[in-house]
């Protein structure tokens, strides 16, 4: 996507998107007035975060709100987390703020953590889908807290996708999925984490991981040694989720994935098993791998993630990766495990959300 001028205007129908280049110190100033001041207005922008782009608007603003449902064809019952530019601007949004989430907002934000803590009256129902918590969050970027601190208005954003595909680390991404349905895009460059936060629930008696995500729970067992760490499993509830990510399938591609797990020459051997299957079958097969694997895998398409002790590359290439394979026209994707310890438990997460949870086990 290139941008020759300021204003590059994308028409799909009853809403004109604009599509602002946020990373040019000439042009930033007048992008984050205009996202701001469409934010007051109750207008909808897509703008980066350090994990994924997230699609805003004012989360005090109900109908605002209501629209970001509307644009990604999401649940109702999925709730919207708040993204706020500093920590003190999180104390009129929920009812208590105890000492733990002072400690963490000091060691983690600014960063890819969300807290869900009791919710205030100030909080329109639809942005907690009617709970009693609210998930709430203080981003890396700069570009989106310059934003929020302009507007001067909490944002309530989920990820800038069509509900359930893939999420967007870059700008691109959003334009695909939302150009003539959103009112402005920030570009803002590819997203350095990759994946969304880690949203911790501390509403409870004892703290809960709902998502595992940017901010490794190794670290947040340092100061929460009583951390109740679910297996992949976290991601399937009954009735309203607690959390974005518990109930819907989500960060699917088109084509039908498989997650394989198991030891890793285990794994490599069933995945060259089922390379040869589903050729057979005249499918075209493509693989998620590792850079030490991949040369082994004979698939019509192999894409790296990155090297097996450095989960953070996955993080970061996995989304771009599904999006470019729902291009390729492949019917099946085999997707390798990776070890589920810091950035690899997220990533782990979303291949298994991907796949429906339909894994093959290596034997």
């Amino acid at each position: 996507m290139k941008h020759d001028e300021l204003d590059n205007r994308i028409d799909k129908g009853s809403t004109t998107t604009l599509v602002l280049d946020v990373k040019d110190p000439h042009s930033r100033g007048d992008a984050i007035s205009k996202a701001a001041t469409i934010l007051q207005n109750g207008g909808l922008v897509a703008f980066p975060t350090e994990t994924v782009y997230g699609l805003g608007a004012n989360a005090l603003n109900e109908k605002a709100v209501k629209s970001i449902f509307a644009a990604k064809g999401r649940p109702a019952d999925n709730p919207l987390i708040v993204h706020i530019s500093k920590w003190e601007e999180a104390l009129p949004l929920v009812s208590s703020f105890p000492e733990i989430a002072r400690l963490l907002a000091e060691k983690f934000w600014p960063g890819p953590l969300t807290m869900v803590l009791p919710v205030s009256s100030a909080v329109p129902k639809v942005v907690t889908a009617g709970l009693d918590t609210v998930g709430i969050r203080l981003p890396a970027n700069e570009y989106a807290r310059e934003m929020i601190r302009t507007a001067g208005v909490p944002v309530a954003a989920p990820s800038a996708n069509v509900s359930g595909s893939p999420s967007p680390t870059s700008a691109e991404h959003v334009y695909h999925d939302l150009a003539g349905k959103i009112d402005l895009i920030l570009d803002g460059g590819s997203c350095e984490v990759g994946v969304e936060s880690t949203v911790l629930d501390l509403a409870g008696p004892v703290p809960v991981i709902l998502r595992p995500g940017g901010t490794p729970v190794e670290e947040l067992l340092k100061y929460l040694p009583d951390l109740i760490v679910p297996g992949l499993e976290i991601a399937e509830t009954e009735g309203v989720p607690r959390a974005p990510g518990m109930k819907y399938r989500h960060y699917a591609p088109k084509a039908k994935l498989l997650l394989v797990v198991g030891e890793v020459d285990k794994v490599a051997a069933a995945i060259r098993k089922e390379i040869a299957s589903w050729q057979a079958r005249r499918s075209k097969v493509a693989v998620l791998a590792s850079k030490e694997n991949a040369a082994q895998y004979k698939a019509d398409i192999v894409i790296v993630l990155g090297e097996r002790e450095r989960p953070q590359e996955a993080a970061q290439h996995l989304f771009a990766a599904l999006r470019e394979l729902d291009d390729s026209g492949a019917n099946i994707i085999l997707a390798e495990c990776t070890e589920q310890a810091g950035l690899g438990y997220a990533v782990m997460n979303r291949l298994w959300k991907a796949s429906g949870g339909d894994i093959i086990r290596a034997r």
